[in-house]
């Protein structure tokens, strides 16, 4: 993947501190998280099996930082993500790794459930405790998808340039679950101008719309990581607003 010429302004977002107050609020949630979420999995396997047959468990390679080393071309880290299944077990069967859609046919009853109220994110909280992920950040995304991407949306490579994907984030708690605003929501008024500007007809409803309008809230984010307490403000934020979002069952 070659190389973009860096935004105006740009800085490497992680300062020293905020990345050790990062990782020590990871470490603590996390810990914390397991504890308390722990008692779900039961009643949450035995609905998953009850459902549809399969593992409890989806076990999925995801990109995590984008890391430039002198004399190589960037490529992105990559982790072995877990989460509750919710989708069938034969859902890629014939088209490979494809993102989901709204009212996506291949998710089950209880999979419809689970992932507007973010409970299948629950086990990732062993992701964080490990260090393959942080408490916020920008959703991690399968490396088949991310070239391409990186290649549609300009600047997309930025949203984890020397940050870690997270089990919540900006986007999370302002969008629904495939990244589409709410129709209320000031950004829903700029979708036209910010997903179809030239206003191509075959453009419409293209895959990649979701995802430029998630761009600009993880790119928010990774802003607000260049200044110590701009970063805590956010962050303790999007960790106050997640589980109202969870409770609320928003991003059907």
């Amino acid at each position: 993947m070659a190389r973009r010429p860096q935004p105006v302004g740009y800085a490497p977002p992680v300062r020293p501190q905020v990345a050790v107050v990062k990782r020590l609020l990871d470490v603590a949630a996390s810990l914390g998280g397991i504890a308390v979420t722990l008692p779900l999995y039961i009643p949450i396997g035995a609905a998953i099996a009850l459902d549809s047959p399969g593992p409890i468990f989806f076990v999925q390679h995801r990109a995590g930082r984008l890391i430039e080393e002198e004399g190589k071309p960037p490529r992105w880290d990559t982790f072995a993500m877990i989460k509750f299944r919710t989708m069938r077990v034969d859902a890629e069967k014939g088209t490979g790794a494809v993102v989901a859609t709204k009212g996506d046919p291949r998710v089950t009853r209880v999979g419809r459930f689970l992932r507007a109220t973010r409970l299948d994110e629950l086990p990732q909280f062993w992701n964080v405790l490990k260090g393959d992920m942080s408490l916020v950040g920008p959703r991690p995304e399968r490396p088949e998808l991310l070239v391409d991407l990186a290649m549609a949306i300009p600047y997309f490579e930025e949203r984890t340039r020397g940050i870690k994907p997270g089990l919540t984030g900006l986007a999370q708690i302002s969008l629904g679950y495939t990244g589409a605003p709410d129709p209320n929501s000031e950004v829903a008024t700029l979708k036209d101008t910010l997903v179809n500007p030239f206003d191509i007809e075959e453009a419409d409803g293209a895959l990649a719309d979701d995802m430029r309008i998630k761009l600009m809230f993880d790119l928010a984010y990774a802003a607000a990581l260049e200044q110590f307490w701009t970063y805590l403000r956010m962050e303790l934020q999007i960790l106050v607003q997640t589980p109202i979002v969870m409770l609320m069952s928003r991003g059907h």
